[in-house]
């Protein structure tokens, strides 16, 4: 029987490690899924490729993505543009492959209401200070920008209760695996399995009948 894959999305503060979970994850179960690459008009970090981490393209041809329906969500955050295409993600889902997006929360709970059937995860380091910590030694960002993701974090932490599961990343490789073991978990819920579970009633059923 043909598995269809699951709607993941992973969202979680900036500097939580989201990013690095899902390379794990990919890296170590590359048949199981299939990371979104989202668009977004912001500029590349350091060693950031165009196709690979991110789309990088400017805003106007990020609003004619928008105009033609062409994204799942999308959102604007800390002054640019961030979304998801569409086409790829119902490809890969087709195919059977679980498909993470790695969106934030205003992005997620507009694709868990265009897509019920989506698991919806947050990432966390174990408090805020250590939220801090992994900014500033991320290296990358000026102070007020450090001070921008800190403000946003807060607004971030009043909507997690949306979410199905709330992940602690302190030690990566356990984190990986937990998440692994939630998504591998919830192929196997009831709701997702209605047809095949009709199908074993009507072989029930003529069996019971002596067929």
């Amino acid at each position: 029987m043909d598995k269809k894959g699951i709607l993941v999305v992973v969202s979680g503060f900036s500097g939580a490690g989201k990013g690095t979970i899902m390379k794990r994850l990919l890296e170590e179960y590359p048949e199981n899924y299939a990371l979104s690459i989202s668009a977004t008009t912001r500029a590349p970090r350091p060693g950031e490729c165009h196709g690979k981490e991110y789309f990088f393209v400017s805003e106007e041809t990020f609003e004619k993505m928008i105009q033609k329906d062409a994204l799942i969500e999308y959102a604007r955050y800390v002054s640019n543009y961030y979304g998801t295409p569409k086409e790829y993600v119902l490809e890969q889902l087709g195919q059977g492959r679980d498909v993470i997006l790695e969106i934030e929360i205003q992005g997620a709970l507009k694709v868990k209401e265009a897509y019920p059937d989506t698991l919806l995860l947050f990432v966390s380091p174990p408090n805020a200070g250590e939220l801090k910590k992994r900014l500033v030694n991320r290296g990358t960002e000026s102070k007020a920008t450090i001070d921008s993701r800190l403000k946003r974090a807060f607004e971030e932490a009043q909507g997690v209760e949306q979410y199905d599961y709330f992940v602690i990343n302190d030690e990566l490789e356990e984190c990986v695996q937990e998440v692994h073991s939630i998504i591998k978990n919830e192929h196997a819920r009831v709701a997702r399995n209605y047809a095949l579970i009709e199908n074993i009633r009507a072989e029930l059923k003529g069996f019971a009948k002596g067929e």
